[in-house]
């Protein structure tokens, strides 16, 4: 799972470069990244930086750097993968 983490971190770099972008919007975006790597089992949660208690945890930055993005797996067993899809697309079905 370090290696995971340590792929995104490498791969989104331009992330740190972005905490000034409306969390909702990187995390939509960190969200495709994953996808597109077929990952699955997986959640992403918006949290408030002073909230933080697992650096290990952020994978990305937001609002400033007022919140962070924090990725964390889901058993595979216990669930299904999540809806990942855009707002705009469930407004389609």
């Amino acid at each position: 799972m370090k290696s995971l983490i340590a792929i995104v971190l490498l791969s989104g770099a331009p992330m740190l470069a972005s905490a000034a972008k409306p969390c909702g919007e990187l995390k939509a975006e960190i969200t495709r990244k994953l996808d597109a790597k077929g990952i699955q089992f997986y959640s992403l949660e918006i949290v408030p930086d002073e909230k933080v208690t697992d650096p290990g945890k952020v994978i990305g930055s937001c609002d400033g750097g007022k919140a962070k993005i924090l990725y964390s797996r889901t058993p595979a067993t216990n669930s299904k993968p999540k809806d990942t899809a855009h707002p705009s697309a469930k407004n389609k079905q």
